[in-house]
């Protein structure tokens, strides 16, 4: 008979309250949105869409002056992944009008939450007209047996 290490109770509460603590930062950072920019790497962040379906994850990446031959999908956590891509050339604040801001970009840089699990290493990537598409097929983490 084996005898097994009963967890204390405030050991779960710990794991709990961290858990609910890392989800919270998940929704903060979603919600307190900064700028879409970041002048010292010379990064902008690209528009990106997420669409759960039943048996898919589908991630869009707007990124329009993209050199296709640099566009990498890079899986940074079992839940987020991240896409970078150079520019074919150079876009300043001036582009957009704005006067008070200086500086140039020309990388895109994003990182994209995955909201149910998925099997990175299974994900297709495609890319046409200046448009993003990263497929990710779903796990199914249980199964509910039928009688």
């Amino acid at each position: 008979m084996s005898i097994r290490k009963r967890r204390s109770i405030f050991d779960v509460i710990e794991e709990y309250f961290e858990s609910v603590e890392q989800w919270m930062d998940r929704i903060r950072e979603s919600l307190i949105e900064g700028p879409s920019w970041d002048c010292k790497s010379c990064t902008i962040k690209p528009l990106s869409d997420i669409t759960v379906a039943s048996d898919k994850v589908i991630v869009t990446v707007d990124l329009p002056y993209a050199e296709e031959s640099t566009i990498k999908v890079l899986p940074i956590d079992k839940d987020m992944i991240e896409v970078t891509a150079k520019m074919r050339r150079k876009i300043s604040f001036d582009d957009f009008g704005i006067t008070h801001h200086k500086g140039e970009f020309h990388t895109f840089k994003c990182q994209v939450y995955i909201p149910v699990p998925v099997y990175i290493d299974k994900m297709e990537v495609k890319f046409k007209k200046g448009i993003l598409v990263i497929e990710l097929p779903r796990k199914r983490e249980y199964e509910i047996p039928i009688k």
